[in-house]
This record gives structure tokens, C-alpha cells and sequence, in this order.
């Protein structure tokens, strides 16, 4: 029977139209289709309808899956047969499971190496930071009754075995911080100041700390685009050794990186006096020899009443010290290496105005959050990896759009681009 011709054809509607205009700038899909088994669905139109999912801003996949049943138009401009039944839910969440995670990460190495090619995206300054993602899981929902421990973390939670505890701080009001913990994962970003637009993503569960992916973020992006640092800014939970050092010495830049509290060494009421050092009681601290920690030799004195020559018959330290009687006294260890931190201009003007800067991350993540980064669907680390990709391949199409389209100031109009300036 001869196929009834549609009064008014998909390609002349127009939500069709805008979004085929975005997705021309989509990468294709990096590996071939499969040749044996049933007939696949393309994969390419499925990550084109994970990434109207995000800019939409549907959180769950059954909505997405329903309104491709309910319009033809905007299955069409995502790559699917109107006149065919959509795909299923299971579809949808097989690729987020299934999909290696790698090809996902090329579409965004390939975006992100078009916005370079552009000048968009430069690279000279550049800033680190993360983000939570919470998993779906009923230890995250406090309404929910447990029999054990919500957060004993040495008991995963059965829904997302891959997720690890973590925290996160909250400013209910100014001036004052509330810490939650949660079971999920963070998504590590090395973010492009001058564009705010991410350069390089890296989603581990919590158990990964900031410190521990810094380096291999910034090695990843140096090895693929070999940007042209010049400062790499982050807060305090950056402050380590390793991190400056990489910094200045492999990447070249200038670290704008504020000290953090808790790697210094309280030195209140210590004094240097030639060689010694004078403790709180106004006493000569004995030498213990000298110790060596991750690379740094410190010289280490000790309490004169725990380990003076003539020790005498104390209860309590004569300036009070609190570990006096646990910890057999204070502790001091005069650094002789020298610092990476003697290189940094801490409290300049210059070193006040490039930290400052480092709020644009804030604002790359702000947009991430729109198109739902922190929203996942799904459970399991392979599956909220290639959600988040998914979610920066979002926001580098539509400023790899915009650009090309003549729209130069829009890069960043992630949520209101495609229904307001694309006609």
C-alpha cells in the first residue's frame, strides 16, 4: 500500500530548523556502527537527544522519551524517524551505561579543540574547582528509614555501589557555612577564565580528592591542546607541594593558589634565636635530629620538660600548652628546604586581582548546573560519567554554535540560545 503523503512535512516545521542549526556543529560519532545483530539506533541521534535533554532541562529520561512520541519535529531534527515509534527508555539508559566512556570524551576534546581553533577559548589563564553530584540513592534521601548507619562509609549504599561519602558546604545565610554529607561523586573541571568555558572534565567518586586529580587535569589539557598557561588560579584545597610545583616548574605559570590554614604549622608563641628555637615558656627547645617528609627536611625540636637534659617534675606547662599531658608537649620543625611558596607574591595586589578572577569557574559551573549536571539519572561511576560529559558537550555546542553563527556575544547562553536567537 502506497504511503499516504503528510499534508505538512517534518523539514518545513520550524522547532526542526533551530535545532538542526545546533546540531550541524555536533562532531559525528567516532566509531562505526555495528554490522552484525539487529539494525542499532544511531548513536549519534541518541547523544543529539541527551543534549536536548540537558538544554531543555528534563531531568529524567522518561520525559525525554515522551516527548519524542509526542513530537515528530523535534524527533526528526535529532536524527529519528517521526513515522517510527521512538526509543524506548531502556534505550536511552543502556547508552549511558554502556557507551564507552572515552568517545564521549573525544566529542568534547573535538569540540574544545574547534573553540581554540577559533580563539574562543585561549588558555592563557585558566582555574580549577569541582562540583558534587549527588547520587540517587536512599542514604541522600533524609525522609528515608534505614537500619544502619546513613553515613558509615564503610557500607556503600546498595543502589550505587561505585559512590563514596563526601561533603558539601552550604551558605544558608551570610557568614555562615553548613557542611551536608552525601553519597555520590565530584566533577573535576580545569575551566578557561577568559571564555568561561570548561577546557578539560575529569568525574571521579568522592573518595578522590581535589588535590589528586589537579595535576592530571592540567597534564590532560598541556598533552591535547598544549594551551599557553600563564596563571592557573584555585582556592585553598589546591595548597600542596606537588600542585605548585607542577605549576611553575612543567607548565611554566604562575600559581595563584591562597595558603591553606591547615598546612601550616602553628608557630604561635615560638621564637627563633640563632640556631635554636624558644618555646611558649620562654625555654631553650632540645634538637631531635632532623626528619624528611615527601621530599621536604625539617629540623624538629621538642618540649624541654618531655625531653630536656634536667626534666622537671611538672603537672601542667608553665604557658599552658594543651598537649602537654597528651602529647608529651609542643612540637616545632624548622623547614630547611626551600619552598615553592617563597616564589608566590601572597598578598599583592597582583596576586589579589588574578585570584579574584578565579570566580568564573563559579560561573562555568553555574551553567553546567542549568543543564542539569547535578541531576543524574542514573547510578552507577560509568553512567554519571558520561551524564556529566554529556552535560559539557552541551554547553561547548552551543558556543561552538553561536560563534559560527554570527552570535559571538551569546557563547554563554546556554539555556535561552537555540529558543530565542536561533531563527
Amino acid at each position: 500500500m502506497k504511503k499516504q503523503t503528510e499534508l505538512i512535512q517534518p523539514e518545513h516545521l520550524c522547532p526542526r530548523l533551530r535545532w538542526e542549526k545546533l546540531f550541524q556543529f555536533l562532531p559525528a560519532w567516532p566509531q562505526p556502527a555495528a554490522r552484525t545483530g539487529r539494525r542499532p539506533v544511531d548513536r549519534l541521534s541518541l547523544l543529539k537527544a541527551l543534549i536536548y535533554q540537558r538544554l531543555r532541562r528534563m531531568p529524567f529520561l522518561r520525559d525525554l522519551h515522551t516527548l519524542l512520541w509526542e513530537n515528530p519535529p523535534i524527533a526528526t531534527a535529532l536524527g529519528f524517524d517521526p513515522y517510527q515509534p521512538a526509543p524506548s527508555l531502556e534505550r536511552f539508559s543502556s547508552f549511558l551505561r554502556d557507551c564507552p566512556h572515552p568517545v564521549l570524551q573525544q566529542i568534547r576534546i573535538q569540540l574544545a579543540g574547534m573553540l581554540i581553533q577559533e580563539g574562543i577559548i585561549a588558555g592563557q589563564h585558566v582555574g580549577l574547582d569541582s562540583c558534587p553530584i549527588a547520587s540517587a540513592v536512599r542514604e541522600n534521601n533524609l525522609k528515608a528509614a534505614l537500619r544502619h548507619c546513613r553515613y558509615d562509609k564503610t557500607i556503600p549504599p546498595r543502589g550505587d555501589p561505585d559512590a563514596r561519602l563526601g561533603v558539601r558546604i552550604h551558605y544558608p545565610n551570610t557568614g555562615k557555612s553548613r557542611v551536608e554529607y552525601f553519597w555520590g561523586y565530584r566533577n573535576h573541571v580545569l575551566a578557561d577564565l577568559e571564555s568561561e568555558l570548561p577546557l578539560w572534565e575529569i568525574t571521579e567518586p568522592n573518595s578522590v580528592g581535589e588535590p589528586t586529580v589537579a595535576i592530571s587535569l592540567m597534564n590532560a589539557a598541556q598533552e591535547r591542546f598544549k594551551p599557553p598557561f600563564q596563571s592557573v588560579s584555585g582556592d585553598a584545597e589546591y595548597d600542596t607541594e606537588a600542585i605548585l610545583k607542577h605549576i611553575v616548574h612543567e607548565l611554566k605559570a604562575k600559581p595563584f593558589i591562597p595558603c591553606n590554614p591547615r598546612n601550616a604549622q602553628d608557630k604561635t608563641g615560638f621564637r627563633r634565636e640563632g640556631q635554636g628555637v624558644v618555646c611558649p615558656a620562654h625555654l631553650p627547645m632540645p634538637r631531635r635530629g632532623r626528619m624528611t617528609v615527601k621530599g621536604v627536611t625539617y629540623i624538629q625540636f621538642s618540649c624541654p620538660f618531655h625531653y630536656g637534659r634536667n626534666k622537671p617534675d611538672l603537672l601542667l606547662c608553665p604557658a599552658g600548652h594543651p598537649k602537654f599531658a597528651s602529647q608529651k608537649g609542643c612540637n616545632y620543625l624548622w623547614r630547611i628546604t626551600d619552598s615553592i611558596r617563597d616564589q608566590i607574591p601572597y598578598g599583592t595586589d597582583v596576586f589579589k586581582e588574578h585570584y579574584n578572577r578565579r570566580t568564573a569557574v563559579e560561573r562555568v559551573f553555574s551553567r553546567l548546573l542549568a543543564v542539569t549536571i547535578q541531576e543524574p539519572s542514573v547510578r552507577g561511576c560509568q553512567s554519571v560519567r558520561n551524564h556529566c560529559t554529556i552535560s559539557h558537550i552541551a554547553v561547548l555546542l552551543v558556543a561552538l554554535a553561536a560563534h559560527k553563527l554570527g552570535h559571538k556575544d551569546k557563547i554563554r547562553f546556554v539555556r535561552t540560545f537555540v529558543p530565542d536567537f536561533l531563527r
